[in-house]
């Protein structure tokens, strides 16, 4: 492939997949509150267009035409900036995350079903997603607000101890696979046991563990109930963002749902087999299936995100922390001398 097609076919996916993770933010934001509606006996969105479907466009023209307020007490530079970091590491995770397969394009064109194959994906989705905390520690802080100040030290905290779980729950899977490729790691879940079980990590590698304490820590790494602690309403007002309106206030619930996506896929790729299943028929359907199969793992996921809101309470923030290093923490730590004995056992 020369160069300039080379360019080319990468700038089509980026448009492409930007467009899909933006589309999956606003129907997201309709999905939870259809689903939490229905769990309160109410009906969610009716009013716009059929089902409500037309709603996140009519809320994405709603942010863009409200009067955009900046408070005169506020550090205005990081204060603009504080949603622009949030929403631009959000969203930049998504483009080491595979889809599917290699698929070819007539002769001389056979790219990944994903913007850019690296062999250490696993490692940058965890640094740039981490550096996502800097948009909502400088929200607080620039806000200038005591209420904000409040909800970005506890989102500072909190983020940065369930990262620690976070991480050492996926050390697991990487002694496994022997890999920090995402591709390798989905290649290493491939097959079955017993003639039906799928080799998943989450079966076969006995990391049902690893994958609870993943869950956990991800509601926490993504400020979603019952770990919504930085922006608890009953508190903080808003937490975080109680000074922000218009865009800048979207572009926060932007990066909260592009953060959850982004979860749901790594949890797809990690542990649930990525998009393996059944492929049989002529080339396109094996070009198509696995990514239905792949959508169909990270839309479970997503379900569960909005069950859990629906469910569950609010955690006190001592909770919350004693969860995340008296609990978490040491459960990780388990996995990982247990997982690494077993391999060693066994070879």
């Amino acid at each position: 492939m020369s160069v300039g097609l080379f360019i080319l076919v990468s700038l089509v996916k980026i448009a492409l997949v930007f467009f899909i993770l933006l589309t999956a933010v606003a129907y997201t934001v309709w999905l939870e509150r259809k689903v939490v509606g229905h769990m309160q006996n109410r009906w969610g969105p009716t009013r716009v267009g059929p089902f409500g479907l037309l709603q996140p466009a009519a809320d994405g023209v709603k942010f863009l035409f409200k009067e955009d307020l900046t408070p005169p007490h506020v550090h205005k530079t990081l204060y603009i900036a504080a949603p622009m970091i949030a929403v631009m590491f959000a969203l930049t995770s998504i483009a080491v995350i595979p889809f599917g397969n290699w698929v070819a394009i007539g002769d001389t064109i056979y790219t990944p079903l994903q913007i850019t194959d690296v062999n250490i994906g696993l490692l940058v989705i965890l640094g740039v997603t981490s550096l996502g905390v800097y948009g909502i520690a400088l929200s607080g802080w620039s806000s200038n607000n005591k209420y904000s100040l409040l909800g970005g030290l506890r989102a500072s905290a909190q983020m940065i101890s369930y990262e620690i779980s976070l991480g050492l729950s996926l050390v697991g899977v990487l002694i496994l696979s022997g890999s920090f490729s995402l591709r390798e790691i989905v290649q290493a879940q491939s097959g079955h046991f017993w003639g039906f079980i799928p080799k998943w990590n989450i079966f076969y590698g006995g990391q049902f563990v690893a994958f609870f304490v993943y869950l956990m820590a991800a509601y926490a790494e993504t400020n979603r109930i019952p770990f919504d602690l930085p922006e608890a309403e009953t508190e903080l007002v808003a937490g975080y963002h109680t000074e922000y309106s218009a865009m800048k206030f979207a572009m926060f619930f932007m990066a909260e749902y592009a953060n959850m996506v982004t979860v749901g896929c790594l949890a797809t790729l990690l542990f649930l087999g990525g998009w393996s299943g059944p492929i049989f028929g002529p080339y396109i359907l094996q070009v198509l299936l696995p990514v239905f199969w792949f959508v169909a793992k990270v839309f479970v996921f997503m379900f569960i995100y909005i069950w859990v809101r629906g469910t569950l309470p609010r955690f006190r923030y001592d909770q919350l922390m004693a969860f995340g290093w008296k609990f978490l923490l040491p459960v990780a730590i388990a996995n990982v001398v247990i997982t690494a004995l077993i391999v060693a056992l066994r070879s």
